[in-house]
């Protein structure tokens, strides 16, 4: 494991973090076995930095976590978690949310503690409600031993808000399609300059730039490099290479991904992409923008939906629509997904969209997810779609 530290405090971080919003899940909840197992195998080859969020997993992570890390693995790790800035109306807020962290959490102190995902008007709000003098009074008491904060808001907001406290780190949404989008490479270079530790999340762009089968129009261009790589490996190599770069968050829920992130992480140096391979990610990086249709990373902070539509679930499969062009596929897995039988689950479909606005507010990528909606059903649902559930539980022999 290769490390970075943090400019002001001279902490080594391990250049891969284990982020703990997509842990494996068994029956709708995490599974605890397996998660624990992962998560402490990724501790024993030398990660240590652990991150978690009040509202991960319906508000299991933060529990979860603190168990996992019993048997003295709180004492190897940095644990960050976040305060949820949408959620505090009061000062006193501030107070009983962080306590009630410590307790799910079952340590005496946060390592990295963040004002979670940020944006001009929630920082705002925070302001009005003393959140600097707050978060000052749990520094000096060792409740907290640095503070940062997450973003997903323009550049503009980043930068002023970089400027506004002195922060040991920031958290920003950072993959070789998001140069130009929220921070974007312009605020990584900025909190840099003034000495942030970054931490890097949605490194692959909710798994679309790791997907082991590259879309049709993308492996060729993989294939061309003068190295091989997989497509996982290039997405973070592209991260690592910037030196300002302190972690990169994996949500590794498979065993699989943990042994292939920690086997990059190992060799990813600053600095060490060529010319010639910057070329071809930028290459890639300019066809997903032609093919992609929505920028979903598939957070589900949008969730839950008042009309049970699954928003991601339904971009997701639109996206491989436009990805891989493979239509009647997409139309059947959609009918599949959808239709909630596989799982004894309630209709999900895009044309369940009221309108309500309800997921616009809590959308961290700020998509105008209702208008996406409907292009969804246009192009996957249509008069047909019932003959398609029909299709799918005659192939599922579902009654």
């Amino acid at each position: 494991m290769l490390y970075r530290k943090i400019p002001k405090t001279g902490d080594r971080l391990s250049i891969l973090g284990f982020g703990c919003m997509r842990l494996p899940v068994k029956a709708g909840r995490i599974d605890e076995a397996r998660a624990t197992r992962q998560i402490r195998s990724a501790i024993d080859r030398g990660v240590n930095y652990l991150d978690t969020a009040w509202p991960y997993h319906g508000g299991e992570s933060e529990p979860f976590l603190g168990q996992a890390l019993a048997g003295g693995y709180r004492e190897k790790v940095n644990i960050a978690t976040k305060l949820p800035s949408w959620m505090i109306k009061t000062t006193e807020d501030m107070d009983r949310f962080f306590t009630a962290q410590l307790e799910r959490l079952n340590t005496d102190h946060i390592d990295y503690y963040l004002l979670h995902a940020l944006a001009g008007g929630v920082w705002d709000n925070l302001c009005r409600l003393g959140v600097m003098a707050f978060l000052d009074r749990l520094k000096d008491q060792g409740r907290i031993r640095n503070v940062g904060f997450s973003f997903h808001g323009t550049v503009a907001d980043f930068k002023r808000i970089v400027d506004a406290y002195p922060w040991e780190f920031c958290q920003i949404q950072y993959n070789y399609l998001d140069e130009e989008n929220q921070a974007g490479t312009e605020g990584l270079e900025y909190a840099a300059q003034r000495n942030l530790g970054i931490i890097i999340m949605e490194p692959l762009r909710g798994g679309n730039l790791g997907l082991p089968e590259p879309p049709p129009a993308i492996a060729p261009i993989w294939k061309a490099a003068n190295i091989n790589r997989t497509p996982v490996a290039w997405a973070l190599r592209w991260i690592w290479n910037r030196p300002e770069v302190t972690v990169v968050l994996s949500g590794m829920n498979e065993e699989a991904h943990l042994k292939e992130n920690l086997a990059i992480a190992e060799k990813a140096l600053a600095n060490s992409l060529d010319p010639a391979e910057l070329a071809v990610v930028a290459q890639v990086s300019q066809k997903y923008k032609e093919l992609m249709k929505v920028g979903c990373t598939g957070c589900g902070y949008c969730l839950p939906c008042p009309q049970g539509v699954s928003i991601p679930g339904c971009f997701e499969v639109y996206n491989k629509l436009h990805l891989f062009g493979n239509t009647e596929e997409a139309k059947f897995m959609y009918a599949v997904r959808m239709s909630g039988m596989l799982k004894d689950g309630e209709p999900a479909y895009a044309s369940l969209c009221v309108e309500c606005g309800e997921c616009l507010e809590k959308c961290p990528q700020h998509l105008e997810i209702p208008t996406f909606l409907a292009n969804v059903v246009e192009e996957l649902e249509g008069p047909d779609l019932k003959e398609r559930e029909a299709m799918a539980r005659k192939v599922f022999k579902i009654s």
